[in-house]
């Protein structure tokens, strides 16, 4: 062949590239876009803006009423009061006050009791953990749904958060709270322990699902490093791999330790 078709070939084939937009082997998926639920601003700092709005009937991250952008999971006396005007989604039908009883029973009885008057399992194996409030008092009784909302979702000073309860059954324990409050509510055992069927909570309605991204732990040094970066912590493989790539000097003596260990 002569050299002038093959430089002619070679034009053909590589003018293409040179001005086209797109290169080889591209499926069209590597271009500016926004991820479900990335924040609008696109700063990682930013933990006001909230993420794009999910499509009509998709699942929900942080549930329909609060979303953790709006409402921090601060255990704070003052972050569960500015909940108590949330309203109640959830109407106290029979249904979800018998959810509301499972969940009660598994996760809220050993402390408040059966009955909600503060004598659980726990106080009754030791008294001196007698600490759980009665929920049939005044005080507990004027608190609004939206308060025992937040105490299930945050928790708040010896009592843990229960966010592990689905949004949807949180609101049906509160129901069950206030059956209880009004004396109306089946006390008894929905099953003994390790029963299954139908005395444990259904599947889950809201998964899968992933923490939200606003709720990032807060960074700090790592210990023996300068920077923030894990990858640059002086660790003790001294062929760590991480540091190499980073630019991480090697430590006085490697030398010496790799070959005795040689």
């Amino acid at each position: 062949m002569r050299a002038e078709p093959i430089r002619r070939l070679a034009a053909a084939v590589l003018l293409p590239v040179a001005l086209g937009a797109c290169t080889w082997f591209t499926d069209f998926k590597n271009q500016p876009r926004i991820e479900p639920w990335e924040p609008v601003s696109q700063d990682d700092a930013d933990t006001t803006t909230p993420p794009r709005g999910q499509p009509a009937y998709s699942v929900p991250v942080q549930g329909t009423v609060v979303a953790a952008y709006q409402v921090s999971y601060t255990p704070s006396p003052l972050t569960i009061d500015s909940m108590s005007s949330l309203a109640n989604p959830t109407p106290a039908s029979p249904a979800s006050v018998a959810n509301g009883r499972i969940q009660y029973q598994i996760n809220c009885a050993v402390c408040h009791g059966l009955a909600g008057d503060g004598n659980g399992g726990l106080k009754k194996v030791n008294p001196a953990y007698g600490w759980s409030p009665s929920l049939m008092t005044a005080s507990a009784r004027g608190r609004a749904d939206g308060y025992i909302y937040g105490m299930l979702r945050n928790g708040r000073g010896v009592m843990p958060s229960y966010n592990r309860i689905e949004e949807a059954d949180r609101w049906d324990v509160v129901n069950y709270v206030r059956a209880l409050q009004a004396g109306t509510a089946d006390t008894t055992l929905v099953g003994y322990p390790g029963q299954n069927g139908a005395t444990v909570p259904g599947p889950s309605r809201t998964a899968p699902t992933r923490p939200a991204p606003f709720v990032a732990p807060t960074q700090q040094p790592t210990p023996g490093s300068p920077a923030i970066n894990a990858a640059t912590f002086k660790g003790q493989n001294e062929r760590d791999t991480m540091r190499k790539l980073h630019g991480a000097a090697h430590e006085p003596g490697a030398a010496e330790s790799k070959e005795k260990h040689e």
